[in-house]
């Protein structure tokens, strides 16, 4: 009972995180201890189940696929989505810097972690690590274009954000901002959720193919990957987790901003600045420009200490 809690508690997390724009699903995966286990138990999900379920039927089939696990999890995922798509970004709209703050740290105090996984670091690993910095932080600093509710580019929006997702320090949400797909997705969802069955249902359950789709295709990509060159996957990794650090800094000057769906005023891009810079600033939408140095900092701190609490009490993968 205890460890489904958990396992539960995992995907909450995990789900809140994919709502934001800059956090990571498959960081949260990562410091907790599940990441493998869930490339494991989705790649089990394939055509070889047929056989299984002709030799021990459903039982034989839930337990090839880790059924519970995945169960549990998912199941927290949504509840931490809905969870997401309404108090977090509250939280964000009203208490930026300090959320931030908080994101900042638990991305930072995961870096290490994942990076004592690497037994040894050779020249290949240290290339893949700046490789993999230098490409995130390119993606935080480019502009957003503008989406489509075109229906092939949906899937492919689709496939893209759950790629993203899969992997620490790229968020699935920033890849749907980035493709203009972000205010289209998100209150889709929301809509859907308060009423099924709108004009939304269609564009929406094309999206969730293209998250299947991208699911299980790169699902088994990251899989060979690890079986073949861990570590020069794992400084690939570490290198995306320092370059999203630029995306989740809590002090930021809002350059533009969009008209969300619902007629709300949301950041559109903005970019990092110094804390004494980010109190210069003058009309800086929804940030202003109080900086909060030392509550900001206990909020980093705090995140820190959660890491490696989920690390010491998380059966390692």
């Amino acid at each position: 009972m205890k460890q489904s809690l958990f396992t539960a508690l995992k995907g909450a997390a995990m789900g809140i995180a994919e709502v934001i724009p800059g956090v990571s699903g498959g960081t949260i995966a990562f410091i907790t201890g599940i990441y493998q286990r869930l490339l494991n138990a989705i790649n089990a999900i394939n055509l070889g189940l047929i056989s299984r379920f002709k030799k021990e039927g459903l039982k034989g089939v839930w337990i090839s696929i880790d059924g519970n696990f995945l169960l549990r999890l998912f199941a927290g995922m949504a509840v931490g989505f809905g969870l997401g798509l309404f108090l977090i970004t509250y939280l964000l709209d009203n208490y930026p810097v300090l959320i931030w703050s908080f994101f900042f740290g638990l991305i930072l105090a995961s870096i290490p972690l994942v990076a004592k996984q690497i037994k040894k670091w050779s020249i290949s690993e240290w290339i893949l690590l700046f490789a993999g910095a230098v490409f995130v932080y390119w993606i935080t600093i480019a502009a957003p274009s503008q989406g489509t509710e075109s229906l092939p580019f949906v899937f492919l929006s689709g496939v893209l954000a759950v790629s993203a997702l899969m992997l620490p320090g790229l968020s699935g949400s920033f890849v749907l901002l980035l493709l203009g797909m972000y205010t289209i997705i998100m209150p889709s969802i929301k809509a859907f959720i308060k009423s099924p069955f709108g004009p939304e249902t269609v564009m929406l359950m094309v999206f969730g193919l293209g998250l299947l789709v991208g699911l299980f295709s790169f699902a088994k990509v990251l899989s060979w990957t690890f079986e073949r060159y861990k570590s020069q996957t794992l400084a690939l990794l570490v290198g995306f987790l320092i370059g999203s650090l630029n995306k989740v800094w809590p002090w930021q000057e809002v350059l533009s901003t969009r008209v969300s769906s619902s007629g709300e005023e949301k950041i559109m891009f903005s970019k990092s600045v110094s804390p004494s810079r980010f109190a210069e600033l003058t009309d800086n939408f929804l940030y202003g420009n109080e900086p909060a140095i030392s509550s900001a900092i206990a909020c980093m701190l705090l995140a820190i200490v959660l890491v490696f609490l989920m690390d010491r009490l998380s059966p390692k993968q």
